[in-house]
């Protein structure tokens, strides 16, 4: 079992950036394909500072990956769903071991443990409403675990790329 790490704690660290590398991330969360060299230019820093720059985020966790945004029909999706779940028991055991079996699921492309009415959020990419109903009655309603679920279609989704920088916000009240 894994034993998930104060997030809290492991992000206190990140908070003590200064304005460039708040500058890099903007830049690069609207573009992740600028070269060094342009990053650098748009940043106003030397491409070998800029590098090392990009490399510590990257370190520290502030940059966790880049990402192709790739249309969902080009795969064969045609329907993607929210599936939120409630559980009958809580235990940390429990939700972990779930929580890493919704995790290794082909459809699942995202995954959010709650709190509320549902103990998980889910959202799955699938073929068509065959393809959801198999999904919900195989992957979710067969385990034992589960003791309550509600499906919801999404119809248009929207992604915005670029995170507010709260830190901003905070050190101005």
């Amino acid at each position: 079992m894994r034993k998930y790490p104060n997030i809290l704690l492991k992000n206190a660290i990140k908070l003590d950036m200064n304005e460039i590398e708040s500058a890099i991330l903007s830049e690069l969360q609207n573009n992740v394909r600028l070269s060094n060299k342009e990053l650098a230019a748009r940043i106003g820093l030397s491409p070998s500072s800029c590098l090392e720059r990009v490399r510590k985020l990257y370190k520290v966790g502030a940059i966790r990956g880049a990402h192709a945004d790739i249309d969902p029909a080009f795969l064969g999706i045609g329907l993607q769903a929210f599936v939120a779940l409630r559980l009958r028991k809580h235990s940390r055991a429990e939700v972990l071991e779930f929580h890493d079996y919704l995790a290794n699921l082909a459809e699942v492309t995202a995954l959010w443990h709650v709190s509320g009415g549902h103990d998980f959020l889910v959202q799955v990419a699938v073929r068509d409403t065959d393809h959801l109903r198999d999904v919900v009655l195989d992957s979710f309603t067969a385990r034992p675990e589960v003791e309550h679920i509600e499906t919801s279609l999404i119809f248009k989704h929207l992604r915005k790329h670029e995170l507010p920088d709260l830190r901003v916000e905070l050190a101005n009240k």
